[in-house]
């Protein structure tokens, strides 16, 4: 783990894909308390590079309703603006052999997948490397994948403890770093944001476990500090589903805009985690708790609180 420098920097980091859930709301609390509990700052980043899912009105709506919520922060960033920033480091993994341009189509990747002798049984599929061998098709617009070195990344959670190991040509592969119709990938300008902005401590879902070696081996590659990473729960519904836009979440825009007290939310979010709160609580009344969950979790804070 590496030695950062005081404060610590946490971040949320938002879709502008629609209204907050819930359990966007709960993360968003967590990352919050985080940064705060260690008395570092906290950023906003808002990841809209998939411009055909993004909803413009959604970036007010997610302030107004963190702020409603009473979870500050001390800078924003968006990333369509900081383009020329995944476009550098692109450049320098490029410019060091490491990517190459694939004009494979998910029916043929799959295609090839199926039929491989050793195709894998992971909870993903794995490219299997059809344009690393071969040239690509120059009528066809190139993505720029990754060529991810020929080794093992281990990675331990801050926060639950867990240790997760991937062997990276065999359960991760190739991965883009550039689609085919120039957007920059999720795992670049991520990689590249925090390290960018100095982010030491990621509090994320649970879902995204799965990508954190990889990101690792990323940051590794282009020199970068890796940060704590704290996977927390996701928040899931009646039948035990996450809770998604997609699937009809209630937004907290609703909540807000109905004239639901913020406290009674905070308070319904904090329960959830199993925290005993009153019926009505602010964010700052959750610091301590957030603080006694990292102790628990072995969390050293007498010199960081």
């Amino acid at each position: 783990m590496p030695d950062f420098p005081a404060p610590t920097v946490g971040r949320f980091a938002p879709s502008p894909t629609g209204a907050m859930h819930l359990g966007n709301a709960r993360t968003a609390l967590l990352a919050w308390l985080h940064s705060r509990a260690l008395g570092g700052r906290h950023l906003l980043r808002f990841e809209d590079l998939d411009t055909g899912r993004v909803r413009p009105w959604a970036f007010g709506v997610t302030r107004r309703d963190l702020e409603w919520l009473g979870l500050d922060w001390d800078a924003e960033y968006v990333q369509s603006q900081r383009l020329d920033v995944y476009a550098d480091a692109l450049a320098r993994l490029t410019a060091a052999g490491e990517t190459y341009p694939c004009t494979c189509t998910r029916r043929e990747i799959a295609q090839a997948i199926q039929e491989s002798a050793g195709a894998p049984h992971g909870t993903e599929p794995v490219y299997p490397g059809l344009c690393r061998t071969h040239p690509p098709d120059p009528g066809r617009p190139a993505a720029r994948r990754w060529r991810v070195p020929d080794q093992t990344v281990c990675v331990r959670d801050a926060f639950t403890g867990e240790t997760l190991c991937q062997h990276l040509p065999t359960e991760v592969g190739d991965f883009v770093l550039r689609r085919n119709d120039g957007v920059y990938a999720y795992h670049l300008a991520v990689v590249v944001d925090d390290a960018a902005t100095g982010v030491t401590d990621v509090v994320r879902g649970l879902d995204l476990w799965t990508a954190t070696p990889r990101q690792v081996a990323l940051q590794r590659a282009l020199g970068f500090l890796t940060p704590r990473y704290l996977h927390v729960p996701l928040m899931t519904d009646f039948r035990g589903e996450r809770l998604a836009k997609r699937g009809g979440a209630p937004p907290v825009q609703a909540l807000r805009e109905e004239g639901e007290e913020a406290g009674r939310v905070l308070a319904t979010l904090a329960r959830s985690l199993g925290w005993e709160v009153p019926e009505t609580v602010t964010a700052r009344e959750l610091l301590p708790l957030w603080r006694r969950t990292l102790e628990e979790a072995g969390w050293s804070l007498s010199s960081q609180s």
